[in-house]
């Protein structure tokens, strides 16, 4: 479906060269067939693999969508990302710095590895880090800890947004290789004792329903220095934007982290969902969704969206050829 209506937070307009160039790349990428859907969470299989949309939400808050942007599915690794900066909001960097470190791996995203010499994580956005980031979010107990991740989701997106209670379940009884990651953190004085609790808040983070308009939306926050362009609401402390782009620019793809900062050079983090968020630090966020997966955990479409858009836009950070992206 694409469409161009107008409802309380669109802006967009037909004739916009940008809604243009997105119909266009959604016409091209829908053919392409290439990858599967993720398998090893049960629930996630069952999702339909021709489901792809693309949205861009401008920092001044233009909404520009096609395809199943309103199609509801689980954020999964895309929320470690907003996880990070609400645990650097409770603790500081000085602090969260000594459980979690900032260099990317090179390995898969679910790989039981930590540093040699530290005995950290190597970073916020592949599991072992993002379960020990979650661990750091203040509260009384579970339901609080759970209630301040759904108030912070809320800022970022504009919206309530609830739990998939059944993909939380599916991924509860088979994360037993983050278990591993767990007890290993543990080991080490890298999390405390109560790892179930930080273990399903983390399961819960991930089973966060959202659409492709909400990661555009999302993304285009912390691209306008973390308050909501269509909101005004502040999300997230404007001070740890850099910290949080910069994880997201070297290790927010997993081990394509390096090619994709080579080749489309803006911050991004995706998920196996099938969702991509990018962000244009001052000018917008991007938000992709299409369930086939390559075999880094990546969206297909997703990545040749981006690298399109880049290209085109000419988006990448260290871009000096003069060209400029248009909203308009």
């Amino acid at each position: 479906m694409m469409t161009s209506q107008v409802n309380q937070r669109d802006l967009e307009i037909d004739s916009s060269p940008l809604l243009a160039v997105l119909q266009e790349l959604h016409s091209q990428y829908k053919l392409l067939q290439e990858g599967a859907v993720a398998k090893y969470i049960p629930e996630l299989a069952k999702v339909n693999p021709d489901l792809f949309s693309i949205c861009i939400v401008t920092v001044d808050g233009q909404i520009y969508k096609v395809g199943n942007y309103d199609q509801l599915f689980t954020i999964q690794s895309i929320s470690k990302v907003f996880a990070y900066g609400l645990a650097l909001e409770d603790h500081g960097l000085d602090y969260v710095l000594t459980r979690v470190g900032v260099e990317p791996t090179g390995d898969a995203f679910n790989a039981i590895v930590l540093d040699e010499q530290s005995k950290r994580p190597y970073n916020p956005m592949v599991n072992a880090g993002a379960i020990a980031t979650t661990s750091l979010i203040k509260g009384s107990g579970p339901t609080e800890r759970l209630n301040r991740m759904l108030d912070m989701y809320k800022r970022y997106i504009g919206r309530d947004v609830f739990v998939d209670i059944s993909v939380f379940t599916s991924e509860r009884s088979t994360g037993h290789r983050n278990r591993a990651m767990a007890h290993l953190m543990l080991n080490f004085g890298m999390i405390d004792r109560n790892i179930e609790e930080s273990l399903d808040l983390y399961f819960q983070q991930c089973a966060v329903i959202v659409n492709c308009e909400d990661l555009a939306v999302m993304a285009a926050t912390l691209a306008n220095k973390g308050m909501n362009p269509i909101t005004k609401e502040q999300a997230v402390d404007k001070r740890y934007i850099k910290d949080i782009l910069s994880v997201m620019y070297t290790c927010g793809m997993y081990n394509f982290a390096g090619e994709w900062a080579y080749k489309i050079g803006i911050p991004a983090k995706s998920g196996v969902c099938g969702g991509i968020i990018a962000v244009v630090p001052n000018k917008m966020g991007i938000g992709v969704f299409s369930p086939l997966l390559d075999v880094r955990g990546n969206s297909v479409r997703g990545v040749k969206v981006c690298e399109e858009l880049s290209q085109r836009l000419g988006l990448h950070l260290f871009d000096c050829s003069g060209q400029e992206a248009k909203f308009d």
